[in-house]
């Protein structure tokens, strides 16, 4: 399973556990999801990981059509489709390999988080300085900024 920044990795299991409930000719499915996953850290391009937790509800029909419900054909349910789905879209996009990562430095590259380096901090890109304007003038007076 992937997405953009991270994915359940090659063979791993998740685990579920559901009650499903018979509602009228459709099959109610109702539990969690569990699974892990890896990536690369959209700071410092460290190995990620981590586990993924979801909680679902949802419904097999004979009509299912795979957005809404799932098809529910003869006796059996196929919970795979349904469980990839709910892990894909919990995945993280952009994954960290910690709450704090400091990342790279942007000027030598070094990863901050292993040694440090004397670079200094990165001069600001001149292209965003109208946006920095904006910003001033909230801070003084809230109005002038919105255009008032």
């Amino acid at each position: 399973m992937a997405c953009s920044g991270s994915a359940v990795p090659e063979g791993a299991e998740a685990e579920v556990d559901v009650t499903l409930e018979s509602v009228g000719g459709a099959v109610s499915v109702a539990g969690f999801v569990e699974a892990p996953w890896t990536g690369e850290c959209r700071r410092c391009l460290s190995p990620a990981s981590g586990t993924v937790h979801v909680q679902m509800l949802e419904h097999y029909t004979e009509e299912g059509d795979g957005s809404d419900t799932y098809p529910l054909t003869g006796d059996e349910l196929d919970l795979g489709s349904m469980i990839h789905d709910t892990v894909v879209l919990e995945l993280p996009q952009a994954p960290l390999c910690s709450a704090g990562c400091r990342g790279l430095c942007a000027t030598c590259g070094v990863n901050l988080n292993q040694e440090s380096c004397s670079c200094g901090p990165v001069p600001a890109d001149p292209r965003w300085a109208p946006l920095g304007a904006l910003r001033l003038r909230e801070d003084s007076g809230g109005e002038e900024a919105a255009g008032h």
